[in-house]
Formats: structure tokens, C-alpha cells, sequence
């Protein structure tokens, strides 16, 4: 870790996430443009829209809590997050996509600022107008040395506005009680929509903005002491307490103000009834509310382009890798600084809201797109069912993501079709442009020409993209024999697939090819029917051998299509211990062949059903098989037979171990793997089949890793598992070759 990672403040979730993402959602839209939306839709549609743009939020917010918490999460925020899930082409565009929409964030806010400011002093100093520029460029030299001190400054600065804000808005609120009138409220109930111009979605268009500060606490991702758990909870906070502020603000405010003041002057119409006459007290809320939201988004645009610079996806963005000595993001800061001041030059004495608006539109459009690509990154993991998608954050679905993905999308469409256009285009030519690849695909006449010829290319795109462990996943190979004799091998290596995987029903047939082929295409199809009836998830393969244990050295070797190659080689426990070397030396061949090796003793299919619990006992004697059979216990799980089981890690400690040292071990390690598991550590001195007997006798299958022995001691082996595990619960003997990680 580098001396600036290591200077870093660390925040909490109320300072880190809560606080940036609440003010920035009570921001200009509150003050500036609230009361002409209720003004125009009446306060029916005004409350419809509210929801609508708060679900879109809450929905976006299910999909970066789960996200977040299903990785290690550094700085960069949502750009960190999609990048580690969706790959480094959506990765890369998403962050340019929000580094810019946090950079043009910043002017737009200071714009806000300026007209408030404007608008408030105009009664009293009428030349104020003149200074607009000086005003714009003088509040950005202002909150630009508050964040280039530190953030640190700026979270604290924030907790002053927070406190002014908080003012403010029982001001105004504590005003629309006292001014309450229930005539006023049935008047103000549906819409009236001054001119043709516009409409529902018109107006929906202007009030979104109110919703778009869920990523300001995201974006200090870098910054939190403890992000997967701040994310979720700051994020959901923020968002449930601008929907109860913005509530009520459209049904008190329906209520105390009429129509026309709404519509024509919408922040004096706040002012107009502040409790106590203490107008001053909203001023100061709306300066407040403007300028939190633009030291918001100068806090997160620069850590969003430094953590893609540091990713080197993009070379013109490299200089910006480099933090400063206490841990900042200087040089994205000072290019943030540069394209806030190019947007106020060309908004130079704009008094009249022209610029604000046109902003408003580009930003808003941006982090509709943003949002809806973080929902498009959450449902793909959780739609394709990626053994690794383990989020600690339970309240997802990728129902949920959809949802959210749709209505990013169609509200944006809805909003302005060709501004939504444009956003569009300009993401697809960032995509293409950090791929550096043009699309080329050849479609055949046919449906299978058309699968072949996108499995074709996913399968060269899958050969030159790097292995991680976090995207380990079972290709299994199955020596099944007759599968209606041995249905627990098959159904076994189907729930260990569980449909993230691959699995190949293997049949060997001993003899000459030419003499055999029928009987190989009887075999096949026998394979093929046995697939269909019993609903596994497979692929046939049958191989013709003189020799049986040439033919399964020949299979472990040759079984792959490209990058699609076996990992896995499950065998069924041979009852014949005069086979026992040749079985070693077969399982020494798949070792060589930097295969796992999955052992079945049959002991029969379990009976699982909505009233029974099953449990699944893994034997834990350190990570080299362990980590693998708990990922396969997981697997497990994840099938509907199985979706209530019990997992339980047992491990036995001897006199000279530390019982509760084994049990934080394995706490830490469960609760890094982010799976739901019961630890049992077992206090003994007795020969471990004895304690193996006792505590695995119910279970409803066992995991249990094992050595490969030297071929003088295969006999051995044979006799002490078939002993060992004799009369017990169907047992999966696992050896791992270390490749699949339970903490990726």
C-alpha cells in the first residue's frame, strides 16, 4: 500500500455516504423548481412523479447495494463497481459517462447558486445582476480550494450546510402547516398544465434531477472505512429521506400556496411563507442546498477519473493515476476545475436560467444512462448465476435490476427522445472506442447457424480473456457407465453444475471402432434420453477404447472445445479393491492434468422435499480442499431441491489447538466467503472415525477432501475409505488443485 492509500481519511456511513447523498438530493431542484412541477401537475401527478423517479432510484439502489457488497470495494464508486462486474469495455465507458456527468454536475450547481443568489438580492441591490459572472467564477474558486485542502474539509463543510439546510426546510415545512388550507389543497389536487407545451413527462423531465444524489455517497468509495456496509445503508437512507421531505413538501406546500404563485415564482413562493416570516432562513437553506451539491459532485467526479486512470484502461487518462501525498486526486481535481470553468464561460450572464436548463437536460440524461447501465451490470450477474455473485446484501433479485434498467432507459426516452438519442450514441462510440475492436459477426440462414456463429466468436472472445479465480466455474466430466445404475453420480454432478457450469455424461464402450459403431450410437443416444428424462443439465459423449483405462486417460485428456476445458472429473467409488492402483494412477493422471477430482461414494439419493431440511456436512482440515468444497456445498445449495439446506463446517481441534482460535478462523472465513454456514469445532482426541461416525451419521450428504496416496499404498486407500465411510450419508471426497478460491 502506498504512503497516499495509506494517508487517506476514512469516513463513516453517515459522513460517507448518508450525508453527500442527501444533500445532494435537496439540492436546487427543492428551492428553484419544486413549486412550479406542483404548480403544473397539481399535487396527484406531482406525488406520481415523485414515485416513479423514486423508484427508479430505490430499484438503481437495490442494484449497487448488492453489487457492493459482493466485491472489495475501492475508490471509484459506481465506475469501480461496473467495471468489476460487466469488464473493462462497459467499465471504461460508464466512467467517462460519470465523470462527466459529476464534472458538468459541478457548474450546474453553481449556476443554481448564482440565480438564487440573484433572485434573493435583486429587491435590495437591483445592479446585482451585472456580477452574475463574477459571482459564478468566484463561488467555484471558493469550493475549489475547500476540496483541494482535503476531503476531509469538505465533509466537515458539509456538516454545516447539513445543519442549515435542516433549517430551511423546517422553516418553510413548519410554515405550510401553519398556512394549511384544505380548500387550497382540493384546488391545487389535479393538474393544469399552462400551455401545450406541457406535459406529464415534460414535467417529470425538470423534477428528476431531484432524485439523482444516490452516487455523490457512492462515489467516496475509496474513502469509507467500511464501504459494504455504508453503501447499502447510507445509499437506502438518503433515498427514503428525500422521498419523505419531497412528500411532504408537495402536500404541505399543495396545501398553503396557490396555483399561480407556484407556477410564476416558485422559490418566492417558499419564501413567502417561511414560519415567523424567517425567509432568510430559506435563503440561506437554497445557498446551502447548491453549493452542498456542487462540492458533492467536485468530491467524487475527480476520484471517479482517478480510479479509471489507475485501471490504465484508457492511455489519455493515465497522468491522472497519481494521488497526491495525502491521499487526494489533485490532477482529475484541477481537470474538473477546467471544465467548470469552460461551461460557466459559455454561460456567462445567463440570468435567465437558459444555461442552468440546458445543463440540467445533459446531466440528467447522463446519469439516467448511468444508472440504468449499474442495473444492466446487477441483473447480468445475478441473471447469469455466476457462482461468484454472493452479495451479503440479501434484499436482491434480478427482477429488481430489470425493473430498474427499464425505467432508467424509458424514462429517458420519455424525458426527451433525441437528447436519450444522443446520450445513447455518444456511449456506444465511448464503448468502441476503449474496445478498439469493430463488431464483425456473420449470421447463418438458420437458428443453429446463428447460435453457432455467436458461440463461435464468445468462444474466441473466452480464450483470450484472463482466468480469475472470481470467475472460476465447474466444467465436469462424469465416467457415469450405465447412468440408470448410477443416477447418484449423474444427478450429483447436476447439482454441482447447478446450472453455472458444464457437465459431459461420459460412457466408454471396450473394443474396435469398426466393429462397435452402432453400439456407440445406441450408447449415445441411451445418454441422451437418460439426460432428457431425468431433466439434467448435460452433454453426452460416448468413447469407443481397446482398453478401459486407456479410454479414460484418453478422455481426460481430450474432452475440451477451445477454452471450454473439464476442471473437474467426478468418478463413482469402485467397490472392487483389485482395481484401486489402476484407480490411483487415473487420479494421479487428472492431477497432472491440473484436474479436481470428485469422488462419490453412493450411498443413494437423498429424499428432499419442502418439509425436510437437508444438511450438508463439510469437513474442514484446511483451505487446500476445503475451499473448493465449500464453493461445491454452495452450489449445492443453489438448487431448488436443496434451497433450504444447512451447511455446516466442522473442523476437530486436538488438545494442543486452540478451540476458539479454529472457530474465529473459520468465522472470518465464512463471513469473507459470504455464505450463510454453521461452524462446529469439535473438542477431541478420538480417532476421527469415531467423531466422523458420530456427528455425520444424519447428514443428508458429506463433503470430505482427501490426499491422492503412491500407487504401493492404493490399497490402503481403498480399504480405509470404503471402512470409513461405509453405512454413512452419500459421501463427495474432493482434491483441489487450488484453482477455485472461496474468498474471490
Amino acid at each position: 500500500m502506498s504512503k497516499a492509500q495509506e494517508s487517506t481519511v476514512k469516513f463513516s456511513t453517515f459522513g460517507g455516504v448518508f450525508t453527500p447523498s442527501i444533500l445532494t438530493i435537496l439540492g436546487v431542484i427543492m428551492f428553484m423548481r419544486a413549486g412550479f412541477v406542483l404548480g403544473q401537475a397539481g399535487i396527484l401527478h406531482a406525488l406520481v412523479m415523485l414515485c416513479i423517479a423514486k423508484g427508479i432510484t430505490l430499484l438503481t439502489s437495490f442494484s449497487i447495494s448488492a453489487i457492493a457488497t459482493n466485491t472489495e470495494v475501492k475508490g471509484g464508486g459506481a465506475y469501480f463497481l461496473i467495471s468489476r462486474t460487466l469488464g473493462p469495455e462497459f467499465g471504461g465507458t460508464i466512467g467517462l459517462i460519470l465523470f462527466f456527468a459529476q464534472a458538468l454536475a459541478v457548474p450546474f450547481y453553481i449556476l443554481g447558486f448564482t440565480e438564487a443568489l440573484i433572485t434573493t438580492l435583486s429587491p435590495y441591490i437591483p445592479s446585482i445582476g451585472n456580477y452574475f459572472n463574477y459571482v459564478t467564477f468566484g463561488t467555484t474558486a471558493l469550493l475549489f480550494i475547500v476540496v483541494f485542502k482535503s476531503a476531509e474539509w469538505a465533509i466537515k463543510a458539509q456538516y454545516a450546510i447539513m445543519g442549515i439546510l435542516v433549517l430551511s426546510i423546517v422553516t418553510f415545512l413548519g410554515g405550510a402547516i401553519l398556512s394549511f388550507d384544505k380548500s387550497l389543497f382540493q384546488a391545487n389536487w389535479n393538474a393544469a398544465y399552462t400551455t401545450p407545451t406541457y406535459n406529464f413527462w415534460i414535467i417529470f423531465a425538470i423534477y428528476f434531477p431531484a432524485v439523482t444524489g444516490i452516487m455523490a455517497g457512492v462515489n467516496m468509495s475509496g474513502n469509507l472505512k467500511n464501504p459494504t456496509r455504508s453503501i447499502p445503508l447510507g445509499t437506502f437512507a438518503a433515498v427514503i429521506v428525500g422521498f419523505i421531505i419531497y412528500g411532504a413538501q408537495i402536500i404541505l406546500c399543495g396545501g398553503a400556496i396557490n396555483r399561480t404563485a407556484l407556477s410564476a415564482d416558485p422559490y418566492g413562493s417558499l419564501l413567502s411563507i417561511a414560519v415567523f416570516r424567517l425567509w432568510i432562513f430559506v435563503s440561506l437553506g437554497v445557498f446551502a442546498a447548491t453549493l452542498s451539491s456542487a462540492l458533492g459532485s467536485f468530491l467524487g467526479a475527480p476520484r471517479i477519473l482517478q480510479s479509471l486512470s489507475q485501471d490504465n484502461l484508457l492511455k489519455p487518462t493515465k497522468p491522472f493515476a497519481k494521488l497526491s501525498s495525502n491521499g487526494e486526486p489533485r490532477r482529475a481535481l484541477w481537470l474538473t476545475l477546467c471544465i467548470t470553468i469552460v461551461t460557466l464561460y459559455y454561460a456567462r450572464g445567463s440570468a435567465g436560467g437558459s444555461a442552468l436548463n440546458l445543463v440540467a437536460t445533459i446531466v440528467t440524461m447522463l446519469f439516467l444512462w448511468a444508472y440504468g447501465i449499474t442495473n444492466v451490470a446487477a441483473f447480468v450477474e445475478s441473471f447469469s448465476r455466476n457462482p461468484s455473485f454472493r452479495p451479503r446484501f440479501k434484499l436482491f433479485h434480478w427482477v429488481l435490476a430489470l425493473l430498474g434498467a427499464i425505467g432508467c432507459i424509458g424514462a429517458a426516452f420519455l424525458i426527451d427522445t433525441l437528447s436519450a438519442m444522443g446520450a445513447l450514441l455518444l456511449i456506444s462510440v465511448v464503448f468502441i472506442y476503449v474496445r478498439k475492436f469493430v463488431l464483425q459477426t456473420s449470421f447463418g440462414d438458420a437458428r443453429r447457424g446463428f447460435y453457432y456463429s455467436r458461440v463461435r466468436r464468445n468462444l474466441f472472445n473466452l480464450e483470450n480473456a484472463p482466468m480469475h479465480a472470481k470467475n472460476w466455474r465447474p466444467t465436469i466430466i462424469v465416467f457415469s457407465g450405465n447412468p440408470e445404475s448410477r443416477l447418484t453420480l449423474a444427478r450429483y454432478a447436476n447439482w454441482l453444475g447447478s446450472g453455472r457450469g458444464i457437465v459431459i455424461l461420459v460412457g466408454l464402450l471396450i473394443g474396435k471402432i469398426n466393429v462397435m459403431i452402432e453400439q456407440r450410437k445406441h450408447m449415445y443416444n441411451s445418454l441422451r434420453d437418460f439426460i432428457k428424462k431425468n431433466k439434467v443439465q448435460a452433454f453426452p459423449q460416448v468413447l469407443i477404447t481397446p482398453d478401459l483405462d486407456l479410454g479414460l486417460n484418453q478422455v481426460l485428456q481430450c474432452t475440451a472445445v477451445g477454452p471450454l476445458r473439464p476442471n473437474c472429473v467426478v468418478f463413482g467409488w469402485s467397490s472392487a479393491s483389485e482395481r484401486a492402483p489402476a484407480f490411483v494412477q487415473l487420479m494421479k493422471t487428472a492431477a497432472i492434468l491440473e484436474m479436481n477430482q470428485i469422488v462419490i461414494y453412493d450411498n443413494g439419493l437423498p429424499t428432499l422435499g419442502r418439509k425436510q431440511k437437508p444438511c450438508l456436512d463439510v469437513w474442514w482440515r484446511g483451505n487446500e480442499n476445503g475451499s473448493l468444497m465449500a464453493i461445491l456445498a454452495y452450489l449445492i445449495s443453489l438448487n431448488t431441491e436443496w434451497s433450504n439446506v444447512k451447511i455446516r463446517f466442522l473442523r476437530v481441534v486436538r488438545q494442543d489447538e486452540s478451540r476458539e482460535a479454529a472457530f474465529e478462523e473459520l468465522k472470518t472465513l465464512v463471513e469473507s466467503s459470504r455464505m450463510h454456514a454453521q461452524i462446529v469445532i469439535i473438542d477431541s482426541d478420538k480417532p476421527f472415525v469415531e467423531i466422523f461416525h458420530a456427528y455425520s451419521n444424519e447428514a443428508t450428504a458429506v463433503f470430505l477432501g482427501f490426499q491422492i496416496p503412491q500407487l504401493e499404498e492404493a490399497k490402503e486407500f481403498h480399504t480405509f475409505f470404503s471402512s470409513l465411510l461405509k453405512n454413512m450419508p452419500t459421501t463427495i471426497l474432493v482434491n483441489s488443485t487450488g484453482e477455485a478460491d472461496l474468498l474471490a
